[in-house]
């Protein structure tokens, strides 16, 4: 495949995405990635996904105007079956956290950075965060990041449940591999029945949000505070937004 690797060990799918130093995403990549992740339904012997990056970043956003939420397309990416762990072992900004989100599971290490930096852009979020971001670290918190849009280290993504293993930078892969080498020793069946269960209607709520999240976007990208959020961000300075 074009912008990502397929690995597979024991009962282990490893996704790798391969757009270094920074790992943009677009919609086409996100359409490589669901498709792997919907090959990996019809394959009995695989248990348990673990999503990765080459580079510098796991995914340090969207290329500006392209991807920013998710089609029709992207959404199949929360209708897969198996269990997914993110290998998140550096910046996962704006809908790179989206993406790591998509996961049921995040491994990361002090050096990550975890940032919803939509509002920074004077823009809204996309990729289903408003779903995914509450329903793993509660209401209050997802709003004091996306409010924000500050930073937050893999020691604090930890602490704030935002990540379920820390471990040094360059073990972060091998132990979300472990982690699906562990869900991996169990029932297929059992597994897919479970995440189910647990999963409940997320695809149904992240349909939903995503249809509202790019209505927002739309309306806000025409915004002279959008484009003074991104004129920001490349000469690296504080926006100054007018409300205009």
């Amino acid at each position: 495949m074009g912008d990502i690797g397929i690995e597979k060990s024991g009962h282990v799918a490893l996704v790798e995405i391969r757009r270094p130093p920074s790992n943009f995403f677009d919609i086409p990549l996100i359409k490589e990635i669901a498709g792997a992740f919907e090959s990996f339904d019809d394959d009995i012997h695989v248990r348990a996904v673990v999503l990765a990056a080459q580079g510098k970043a796991f995914c340090a956003g969207a290329n500006f105007g392209d991807g920013s939420t998710l089609d029709a397309q992207g959404r199949r990416l929360f209708r897969t079956k198996k269990p997914i762990i993110a290998a998140v072992h550096g910046a996962a900004v704006g809908g790179g956290l989206g993406l790591a989100m998509v996961a049921d599971f995040r491994v990361t290490c002090p050096e990550a950075r975890f940032c919803a930096n939509f509002t920074r852009l004077g823009f809204h979020p996309g990729f289903g965060l408003t779903v995914t971001l509450p329903a793993v670290i509660g209401q209050n918190k997802a709003a004091l990041m996306f409010y924000t849009s500050r930073r937050v280290t893999g020691e604090e993504a930890y602490k704030m449940g935002l990540a379920d293993v820390l471990v040094p930078h360059q073990q972060v892969r091998d132990a979300a591999i472990k982690l699906a080498s562990e869900i991996g020793e169990n029932s297929p069946l059992g597994l897919i029945a479970t995440r189910m269960t647990m999963r409940g209607d997320i695809a149904d709520r992240v349909r939903e949000a995503t249809d509202h999240e790019l209505e927002e976007q739309t309306h806000l990208r025409k915004t002279e505070d959008f484009k003074e959020g991104v004129k920001a961000v490349f000469e690296r300075r504080l926006p100054n937004f007018t409300g205009h």
